[in-house]
């Protein structure tokens, strides 16, 4: 590692650390329901077990640091252990057929080489249904599903290319009209286009272009709302970006976010002290985003010192590369 990227890891490596000692201390929040399949909100119950293990994957597999690969492998297990080992994702979809979070969580753990009898049986009925086929309204969300439909093997029901260039990011708006949710479905798109930053090569010239000249516009009002995890996921679609740029004006703001425990206000200030399941609830997203992006940035930082005559530095002080610069 060469001394212009040393420090910078170090950061990275700092805040993706403490994030996950973080995570990793407030298992017990992450916890199931016991009615999950039946009167549980998915929102308030799988909803952030499905984030941890999405994240924390991407993370055991790939973070350079092998100790903070294994705080991840133990999250992921945790994870799956919740599901009673996938054994849960049948009785979901039994009680709805058509939904698609149970899909969606369960595309993690497939890619991942977990996997249920039960669940695939089912799924090979479910997704061959006339019904499954139905357009959604939120494109980013069908996203979602085919991403899912490929990691568990299955079909997909509709071309990708064509949803995409339905979504936020594959329509380019004009970036003053970027709001809050959209900001929000255009990361999202970014990370199933690119599997979690794991398939970088699949987004195309022009909309890596596209996010290159107008992210960081967008996430310095971000940072400036204290909006924390929304910045984060900014910052890690731009660590999706080939040749990703590496912005320390920006890391340094969010680290200035985390507390001293590790974790991080999904906005403003850390909540008080003394009500640990409000904190969690108020922080559990921004820490866990924090860890995905420091950890995606981390791998960028290393690409770029293995090849740096391939980058440039913008007027804006931001390494790209030479035949990726947005016109």
């Amino acid at each position: 590692m060469t001394g212009a990227t040393a420090a910078p890891a170090l950061l990275l490596d700092r805040m993706a650390g403490d994030s996950l000692g973080w995570l990793d201390r407030a298992r017990a929040h992450f916890r199931l329901p016991p009615d999950v399949t039946t009167d549980a909100d998915p929102d308030l119950s799988l909803k952030p077990l499905g984030e941890l293990a999405e994240l924390t994957h991407l993370i055991r597999t790939s973070h350079p640091r092998a100790d903070l690969r294994s705080v991840a492998d133990g999250l992921f297990a945790f994870a799956w252990n919740e599901t009673r080992d996938g054994k849960l994702f049948a009785e979901l979809v039994r009680g709805e057929p058509h939904a698609t979070y149970p899909v969606e969580i369960y595309g993690v753990f497939a890619q991942a080489g977990l996997r249920d009898t039960a669940m695939d049986e089912l799924l090979t009925t479910t997704t061959g249904l006339r019904n499954w086929r139905l357009a959604r309204g939120d494109h980013t969300r069908t996203l979602s599903v085919l991403n899912a439909e490929q990691r568990i093997g299955l079909r997909r029901h509709a071309d990708f290319q064509a949803v995409l260039e339905l979504t936020g990011l594959g329509l380019t708006p004009e970036p003053w009209t970027l709001d809050r949710k959209a900001a929000y479905g255009l990361t999202h798109d970014v990370f199933h286009l690119t599997d979690w930053g794991r398939a970088r090569g699949r987004m195309s010239r022009p909309l890596a272009g596209y996010l290159r000249l107008w992210l960081p516009a967008w996430l310095e009002s971000w940072l400036d709302e204290e909006m924390w995890d929304l910045a984060g996921e900014l910052l890690a679609v731009t660590a999706c970006l080939p040749a990703a740029p590496y912005d320390p004006v920006a890391w340094q703001r969010l680290a200035g976010a985390q507390a001293p425990d590790g974790s991080v206000p999904m906005m403003g200030a850390a909540p008080p002290e003394g009500d640990r399941a409000g904190a969690f609830a108020a922080c559990y997203h921004a820490t866990l985003v924090t860890a995905f992006a420091a950890t995606l940035a981390r791998i960028a930082l290393d690409e770029s010192a293995a090849a740096p005559d391939e980058t440039v530095t913008t007027t804006a002080g931001r390494q790209t590369h030479e035949d990726e610069v947005a016109p």
